[in-house]
């Protein structure tokens, strides 16, 4: 009986040290960034309707590797644009989505990843890229903030 319950509390832990936490409120963002002084990694996405989203979403946010380095360095934010009326976001999410696309995505690309410091300051922006998570977390990693 130990044995089983020493697995299934293992297996709880593993669980959960993979699940990606998306954030869906730039304040809420800012906020986690402060207290653990990281970067926002702000991620534009028609999950329901763009193709290069959903592969994005299943080679990289899925990504094992992506996940764990994430979980410990970044916040992760997520503005979806739905368009399926059976994904169809509340009102208010929708709202704050319009917001952040205005200021950070006037041109409307998807996906569309933008690197913030933890003020919520856009420090570089990239999109799709067919590479492994190691790389693209260099690229993400490689924005800085200007004159430093």
């Amino acid at each position: 009986m130990r044995i089983v319950l020493l697995c299934c509390l293992f297996l709880c832990v593993a669980f959960t040290t993979q699940a990606q936490e998306w954030l869906t409120d730039i304040d809420e963002a800012k906020k986690i960034a402060n207290e653990k002084n990281r970067k926002i990694i702000l991620v534009f996405q028609g999950s329901d309707w763009n193709g290069l989203c959903i592969r994005f979403e299943k080679e990289m946010w899925n990504n094992a590797e992506f996940k764990e380095y994430a979980q410990e360095h970044f916040v992760m934010l997520k503005a979806e644009f739905t368009r399926k009326e059976e994904n169809r976001l509340s009102e208010e999410l929708q709202e704050k989505n319009k917001k952040l696309k205005e200021k950070y995505n006037l041109d409307g690309h998807f996906p569309f990843v933008v690197v913030l410091n933890k003020a919520g300051e856009a420090l570089g922006n990239t999109g799709y890229k067919k590479v492994s998570p190691y790389m693209y977390i260099k690229v993400l990693n490689s924005f800085k903030p200007s004159g430093k």
